[in-house]
């Protein structure tokens, strides 16, 4: 049977995420950038964490991707991994596998720097990357037997392989070259999670997927962490990491820009204030732990900060200082996706 990963298909993932340290093919040879052959693996974080990065750096030319990011995933935990397009979280996570050489800072996963024992890393991993390069001429069914054998051939993973396939709705004698993108999509998912890893590292998961199978693949995720597997997603699709996600990373410019827990962030985060006035139109007087977020005419928005107590009450006088009328008065808690647009419009 031929190769169903492409050559030059190294950095999108499929072969190098697969291999097994039993697989005589397992691939050891030094990479650009790197300092020679693996060593054995040795422990650089504490047995807790996951994935644990100190000053994680990576620059193609001039171009900055990562620039030092500090980062802990705390086992069984699903990861929520925040940031558009560029930011660099496949970047980071190419890094964990080791399919690109970071340039410093430390890294562990699993316990297991991936620059020493890549193999050790990959063979304990489920991924799926952004974008999956196969070979379109052979079919679905072929290119999964083929990643089962990477995975040592069990009879146990052929069962979940069919199973999912089954729940996500691929049709397993389907050649790839006539899938959809979408259901190219489903191939990988079935790929990273068959073997059930001890970590998943998902590359946009959702992507090109319809909602219905979105909401699958986030049970697959949920099942996953409730088998003691650690999950760590990156995504843009901000409703998704609120819903599933245990804590989250926001990344911006290849640093990260914030992160915790969900409702921690949503409660450290400033309260929203929507203001209708009638009167004098010149912006109120300041007040302490208030910002101006933007004006419409008579309406207004502001952000409290929640370390100031009675600010509230302080803006509302503000506002109706020089004879102003206050029509209206809203207040709500940040969402997830206002949160994030904060932190880019900085």
């Amino acid at each position: 049977m031929p190769d169903p990963v492409s050559t030059g298909a190294t950095a999108a993932g499929s072969i190098d995420s697969a291999v097994q340290p039993q697989m005589g093919g397992a691939r050891t040879a030094p990479r650009s950038g790197g300092e020679g052959a693996p060593k054995p693996s040795m422990p650089t974080a504490p047995s807790a964490a996951a994935i644990h990065a100190r000053k994680l750096s990576k620059s193609y030319g001039p171009f900055r991707a990562l620039r030092g990011i500090d980062l802990e995933v705390r086992r069984g935990e699903v990861f929520g991994f925040l940031g558009p397009n560029g930011a660099g979280k496949t970047t980071a996570v190419r890094c964990m596998l080791d399919l690109i050489r970071r340039d410093s800072g430390e890294l562990s996963v699993l316990g297991i720097d991936p620059r020493q024992d890549p193999v050790a890393v990959r063979s304990r991993t489920g991924y799926l990357p952004g974008e999956l390069r196969l070979d379109e001429n052979i079919r679905v069914d072929a290119a999964l037997k083929f990643f089962r054998r990477l995975r040592g051939d069990l009879p146990e993973t052929a069962r979940r392989a069919d199973t999912i396939a089954e729940r996500l709705g691929l049709r397993l004698e389907a050649k790839i070259k006539n899938l959809s993108k979408g259901n190219k999509q489903k191939l990988g998912i079935v790929a990273a999670f068959m073997h059930a890893p001890e970590l998943l590292l998902l590359d946009e998961p959702t992507s090109g997927l319809d909602p219905l199978v979105q909401a699958e693949v986030l049970a697959l995720a949920r099942e996953a962490q409730a088998g003691g597997a650690t999950v760590f997603f990156s995504s843009h699709v901000l409703s998704e990491v609120q819903g599933i996600a245990d804590r989250v990373a926001i990344v911006r410019a290849g640093e990260v820009a914030a992160a915790g827990g969900v409702g921690e962030l949503l409660d450290k985060a400033a309260l929203r204030v929507r203001a209708e006035v009638e009167g004098d139109g010149s912006p109120p007087p300041a007040v302490d732990g208030v910002r101006l977020l933007g004006r419409d005419g008579g309406r207004w928005e502001f952000a409290i900060d929640p370390a100031h107590g009675g600010a509230t009450d302080a803006l509302l006088r503000a506002l109706v200082a020089g004879g102003r009328k206050v029509r209206s008065l809203e207040t709500h808690r940040p969402t997830l996706e206002e949160i994030f647009a904060e932190h880019y419009e900085r």
